[in-house]
């Protein structure tokens, strides 16, 4: 961005800028900061149709998930990964970190692969950043190849190891040795011991970024314990993610009386200055039957599970996710980047709370997707004529 200012009152659209520069006529609309993605499975989305998965818990949709893994190709995998980021992109992500599953089978890095091909089809439009995610039985020189290949990060699930804390330590000595950072999900459970005191220990002088994905746990602490966990984040600068769709699914299954959220202590966190993003996770696939990929959805939720104000909670899925990814700052303000999303609306509580699909995408600088909206009712024309009813 070089510079904004309001337009004149009741002063009508140009048809071009300074210098000869389109113009797009915005009235009517909200503009925003883009949303960024801070945590994605585009290798997994769209699948759940094609899987058939029981509803179930976190165990319950890995073991359905590798079972359909034999099946996959490179092909097959882009195909998905692309219509999800599109999609993403269409209600206005310019920004996606995805999680790539190192597969079981003798091609584990098909996925890799796949999602290369995306981002390279995709670097136009949209920026896409790539985290290796593995079990404990992926061996270091996979983790390594995939490293090779273009990934840009270490990813993993220490918490489902045999020996979670050990596993931290394998996946963190990867990334030092390669000099890159590490975003793992973590503690994705509602008890057991926490591993985010190790991985805060180990990363504390790390000059990469560092963030941990889910964090359920600490939505389950008590009071001293919790304090203690977000002091060792503060120090680390770890960042925090909180996925509110796909946990509030996949936690409390166990629980059919007082069922648990799910979540992360997002409102301690955030009072406590811990850099917070917010993501979808999964999209229709084992882990979440549903999810509209967009980022309003997951704003209207954290509103609604986490109690964020509106501000808060939009923040959370745009500068907050930002931030964890160490990304520019972004947004209508003289030199931050040209990341933008306008959505038809006359305030943000109605942009969370319509979502409405009007929307125009800015990428670098770009009209990336423009979307609009057709209504036609069978009543009289008595309601707010922008949300384009026609009888």
């Amino acid at each position: 961005m070089v510079s904004t200012r309001p337009a004149a009152p009741d002063s009508a659209p140009t048809e071009g800028g300074e210098d000869g520069a389109d113009v797009l006529d915005l009235t009517g609309y909200v503009l925003l900061p883009a949303p960024a993605e801070p945590h994605a499975h585009l290798d997994k989305a769209r699948s759940w149709d094609l899987i058939a998965p029981p509803m179930g818990d976190l165990v319950k949709a890995i073991e359905s998930w590798h079972a359909f893994s034999d099946a996959m190709t490179v092909s097959s995998i882009a195909d998905r990964a692309r219509t999800q980021a599109l999609a993403m992109l269409r209600n206005g992500t310019t920004a996606i970190r995805c999680h790539v599953d190192l597969l079981p089978g003798p091609d584990p890095l098909r996925g890799a692969r796949a999602l290369l091909r995306v981002r390279d089809e995709l670097r136009d439009l949209l920026d896409l950043e790539l985290v290796t995610l593995c079990t404990d039985l992926v061996p270091d020189a996979v983790i390594e190849e995939a490293l090779d290949l273009g990934l840009d990060l270490v990813g993993g699930a220490p918490h489902l190891a045999a020996d979670p804390l050990g596993e931290v330590r394998r996946l963190l000595a990867i990334a030092e040795n390669r000099g890159v950072g590490a975003d793992l999900h973590t503690d994705e459970a509602l008890d057991g011991e926490p591993t985010i005191l190790e991985f805060a220990r180990i990363v504390r002088d790390w000059q990469v970024p560092v963030s941990a994905g889910h964090c359920v746990r600490l939505g389950t602490l008590d009071e001293a314990d919790l304090a203690e966990v977000v002091d060792a984040v503060l120090a680390s600068d770890i960042g925090i993610i909180t996925l509110p769709i796909t946990n509030l699914y996949l936690q409390g299954w166990e629980h059919p009386v007082a069922t648990p959220r799910g979540l992360t202590a997002v409102r301690t966190l955030l009072d406590a200055g811990v850099r917070l993003g917010a993501g979808a996770d999964n999209v229709r696939d084992p882990f979440n039957p549903v999810g509209r990929s967009d980022a309003l959805e997951t704003a209207s939720l954290l509103v609604t599970a986490a109690h964020l104000t509106l501000d808060e909670a939009y923040a959370a899925v745009s500068t907050g996710a930002r931030s964890v990814m160490s990304l520019p700052e972004a947004g209508p303000t003289p030199g931050a980047a040209a990341e933008l999303l306008a959505v038809r609306a006359d305030s943000l509580a109605e942009v969370i709370a319509e979502a409405s699909p009007e929307r125009l995408v800015i990428h670098a600088g770009s009209l990336v997707a423009r979307s609009t909206l057709s209504v036609e009712l069978a009543a009289p024309n008595l309601t707010n004529p922008r949300i384009g009813v026609a009888v």
